[in-house]
């Protein structure tokens, strides 16, 4: 199945896509119909159709954006680091997250912005100090993620959070779909286009840290609850590392796709002063 948050003149409101058009539920996101164990339709909602819905990030409140560096083998190559013993985890917050369709504004304070095409994780169940197994059953379906960094202020101190902390800088989107519809997300292409171009393509089964596995380790830590989101990391071909270095300016069309989830597609626009 596949559930979105669209926004409504009523405010955001939990969806299902059912044949092409979203069936508004009782609840006002996808985060709150996961708390609940679920949702029924919402009374007197009209159906919208998915091409002409204002997407909201998928989860619009998570209690928790937990975020995974130095996942993929072929990432971790062309930074030069060896492959970590364990995942490495920082966290984000609910106010960096955008809807899929939003337009992303480049910050006039970095010269330096970055794509990150990631696999995200929505947690469905509270899980703590789960086995692999235990943290496999919580997870409730995956969605597309672009961790958009801003890569000097990332590279001003050893700590990343201040380059990954910019508000309404990382889509989400556009749906939760359940693992049963893609494999449990163990093979699936992931890929990140700028302006047409693809600059990163890899597959999920290139993760090191299996979505599982990181659900797992984290809850060794805190307790994941539903709506919880994780971003399991990017792939290769990052602006950064590039000789000479990318980065987003204006006026760049920014697609984050992975198959069997769908697509964000966001217009890179300048920040207006004041």
């Amino acid at each position: 199945m596949r559930f979105a948050t669209i926004r409504t003149d009523q405010g955001t409101t939990a969806a299902r896509l059912d044949g092409g058009m979203l069936i508004p539920l009782a609840a006002s996101d996808v985060g709150d119909m996961l708390a609940a164990g679920g949702a029924a339709e919402r009374d007197g909602a009209t159906a919208v159709a998915a091409a002409e819905a204002d997407f909201a990030p998928v989860v619009t409140r998570p209690g928790k954006v937990i975020c995974v560096g130095l996942n993929y083998r072929s990432h971790i190559l062309e930074t030069g680091r060896e492959l970590p013993e364990y995942p490495t985890l920082f966290a984000k917050f609910a106010e960096t997250l955008m809807g899929p369709r939003d337009d992303l504004v480049i910050p006039s304070v970095s010269e330096r912005v970055d794509w990150e095409v990631e696999l995200g994780v929505v947690i469905g169940r509270p899980v703590y100090r789960a086995a692999p197994e235990e943290a496999a059953a919580a997870i409730a379906g995956y969605t597309v993620i672009n961790d958009v960094s801003m890569r000097d202020w990332q590279r001003r101190t050893l700590q990343w959070l201040q380059g990954k902390m910019f508000q309404h800088s990382t889509p989400a989107g556009p749906y939760l779909v359940t693992p049963d519809e893609v494999g449990d997300a163990a093979d699936l292409e992931v890929r990140c286009e700028v302006d047409g171009a693809v600059m990163q393509q890899s597959r999920t089964s290139d993760l090191l840290f299996k979505p599982a596995q990181i659900v797992s380790y984290a809850s060794q830590a805190i307790t994941l609850r539903p709506g919880d989101l994780i971003a399991t990391g990017t792939c290769g071909g990052v602006g950064d590392a590039r000789k000479p270095p990318v980065y987003l300016q204006p006026g760049n069309l920014l697609r984050t796709w992975i198959e069997g989830l769908g697509e964000c597609l966001n217009q890179c626009v300048p920040e207006k002063n004041g």
